[in-house]
C-alpha cells in the first residue's frame, strides 16, 4: 500500500514538472504596431 502511494506521488510530481518546464504554450503574436507595447 505504501509503495503504491509513493508511486502515485512521484508520478504527480513528475507530471507537474513536465507540465511546468516542457509544455510551453505557444505565444500568440498580436499586431502591436512598430514599437513593442508589451501586449503579448
Amino acid at each position: 500500500m505504501q509503495t503504491i502511494l509513493v508511486f502515485i506521488t512521484f508520478s504527480i510530481a513528475i507530471g507537474f514538472l513536465v507540465k511546468k518546464f516542457f509544455w510551453k504554450k505557444s505565444k500568440s503574436k498580436k499586431a502591436c504596431g512598430i514599437d513593442d507595447c508589451g501586449c503579448h
